[in-house]
């Protein structure tokens, strides 16, 4: 099917079309697309591409910034624009019959996601998004997963910070272990400059709704009927929601974002599909000393408490910066904040080593990797958006053999994502083995 998908889509006047182009994270995605083009990624040299959105002066505006930003002129006619709105299918469908993959940052996904999935599907165009919602996601595979099957097109979900480092670094922590690697855990650490840190609300609607709404996520997974993923090799510990890491010397807490459902599908997948050793994976973020998880446990459960109120998750979404000690605005972070800040995941693997039976024992051989990269919501989720249309449009002979609803490591599992990642500064490495 992937080759299909390929010559398929092959007349479209675009290559990649970004959608959403003038929002908040759409413009720096519009500016890394500028660069993959002008720094000639495509094997063949040139990318055709598009942006598209409702308004035309600000789609004009977004381009001339890019070209500003990377030095150049402004972009000439080669740039398609296409006035599209979420809410009318028909330019959506117009949109999506002319381009080989459509790259969504229209958010919260959760309420505009899924007419730009229906349209890419039946109009044969593979889409990209870079949503952080399990829900959405979830409910996307359930609803489109054997249509676009039958289309031959790839809906992708969560391909940008959510969750590619998190589900490529666990891959590539069991592609470097000699032998059968079987418990993951992954820390996540965010370092910001002299600036601080700052986050766009768009991320914290998000997470409102999401928080608000996990009741149906529940009903949604008894839906799909989901295989029980086998446990292979020692059970690993689910830890408190909040503990010390002597490795880190700092508190961490359960990472409350989508990386833990987003690598259990692909799991699952590996497994049903591929017949791969399943992985069980636990996701963390340090959060400093006593001082910030005094005051994260104080935000946290007010956000806790007001999100099961409409007008708690009012309050919440009118005044971000406030409820998040000024993490999140409706403004989004400066350029200052963002040139300062950068993420490191560091995955500590266990496994058995080869010729070692993981059904039987305890597990003998340990692993440490990491995956680093800048700031992660506007400068690594544009790369790591990018890069992966790159592999759907470069890597199609790599990509599982029918289309469909996939999470990023079961699409990207055979492709050379990981290799494109490490080019463009979201960095993989093996930090020691056997020992941490």
């Amino acid at each position: 099917m992937a080759a299909s998908a390929g010559t398929k889509t092959a007349g479209r006047l675009y290559d990649i079309v970004v959608f959403g182009a003038s929002g908040f994270t759409g413009q720096f995605v519009v500016e890394e697309v500028a660069r993959a083009a002008g720094e000639g990624q495509l094997c063949d040299g040139r990318l055709r591409w598009a942006v598209a959105g409702r308004s035309r002066e600000k789609l004009r505006a977004v381009l001339e910034r890019a070209a500003e930003r990377l030095g150049k002129d402004a972009p000439g006619e080669e740039v398609g624009v296409l006035l599209c709105d979420v809410g009318d299918a028909g330019s959506l469908a117009t949109m999506a019959r002319q381009t080989r993959v459509v790259l969504n940052c229209v958010g919260p996904y959760r309420f505009f996601g899924e007419p730009v999935v229906q349209a890419c599907v039946e109009n044969g165009a593979s889409c990209i998004d870079i949503s952080g919602e399990p829900q959405f996601l979830e409910g996307t595979y359930l609803k489109y997963n054997e249509k676009a099957a039958e289309k031959g097109v790839y809906v992708i979900g969560s391909c940008g910070f959510d969750s590619i480092p998190a589900d490529m670094g666990v891959l590539y922590t069991r592609d470097k272990l000699k032998g059968t690697l079987t418990t993951v855990e992954s820390f996540l650490s965010v370092k910001s400059g002299p600036e601080g840190l700052g986050i766009h609300d768009g991320t914290w609607k998000s997470a409102v709704y999401g928080l608000a709404d996990e009741d149906n996520l529940k009903k949604l997974r008894k839906q799909i009927g989901y295989a029980p993923v086998p446990v292979v090799g020692a059970k690993l510990k689910k830890r408190g929601f909040l503990f010390y890491s002597p490795e880190f010397k700092e508190y961490c807490i359960t990472f409350m974002g989508s990386d833990g459902s987003v690598v259990k599908r692909t799991q699952r997948y590996l497994h049903t599909e591929l017949q791969q050793t399943p992985v069980q994976y636990g996701a963390y973020a340090t959060v400093g000393g006593l001082g910030s998880v005094i005051k994260l446990m104080f935000l946290g459960m007010l956000f806790l408490l007001l999100v099961k109120f409409n007008f708690g998750r009012k309050l919440l979404t009118k005044y971000p910066k406030f409820f998040s000690a000024g993490y999140f605005s409706k403004e989004g972070p400066t350029q200052k904040q963002m040139d300062g800040t950068s993420f490191t995941m560091t995955f500590f693997g266990e496994g058995y080593s080869e010729g070692q039976d993981p059904q039987k024992g305890k597990p003998n051989v340990k692993i440490c990797t990491q995956v680093k990269g800048p700031e992660p919501g506007y400068i690594a989720t544009p790369i790591a958006m990018v890069q992966a249309a790159l592999s759907v449009l470069e890597d199609a002979a790599s990509l599982p053999k029918r289309g469909g609803v996939y999470s990023p490591g079961a699409a990207f599992s055979k492709t050379k994502l990981i290799d494109r990642l490490n080019k463009r500064g979201v960095e993989f490495s093996v930090i020691s083995k056997p020992e941490v």
